[in-house]
């Protein structure tokens, strides 16, 4: 799969995109940290364990969605209702497919970065300009 031409990151950062894959992901990685900064118990370090309990997911929408729940109320040891919140939000206010399954997210203390890279893009994507 290419991140250059073609594939998921095509059109992401606009016409004549000349960075590595490992630029972009840093790009976007640096995007979700300045959209969750300040939220409680929410340190983006990376695409894997930084979102295994659902709260940088909740961060990241509830950035956009201010009035949709209070982010303040969650806890990280109820993981299952922080993706279920979080996937479900995005679907239903951004129109952003759930495109990871909370069951799969529950079980994994790691989840496949891959994944979760390929979700947060569909954020991009939608926010971008916002």
């Amino acid at each position: 799969m290419t991140y250059l031409s073609g594939g998921p990151m095509q059109g992401l950062m606009g016409g004549g995109l000349s960075r590595s894959a490992s630029g972009i992901k840093d790009f976007l990685l640096q995007w979700c940290q300045s959209r969750t900064r300040g939220y409680k118990n929410v340190q983006i370090e990376n695409f894997s364990s930084s979102w295994n309990d659902g709260l940088a997911f909740c961060a990241l929408i509830h950035h956009f969605y201010p009035d949709a729940f209070d982010f303040n109320q969650l806890d990280a040891k109820n993981k299952r209702h922080n993706f279920t919140l979080a996937f479900k939000t995005a679907d239903e206010k951004a129109g952003i497919a759930p495109l990871l399954d909370v069951d799969d997210m529950v079980a994994m203390a790691r989840p496949d970065w891959k994944c979760v890279f390929t979700y947060v893009q569909s954020f991009y994507r939608r926010f971008k300009d916002e």
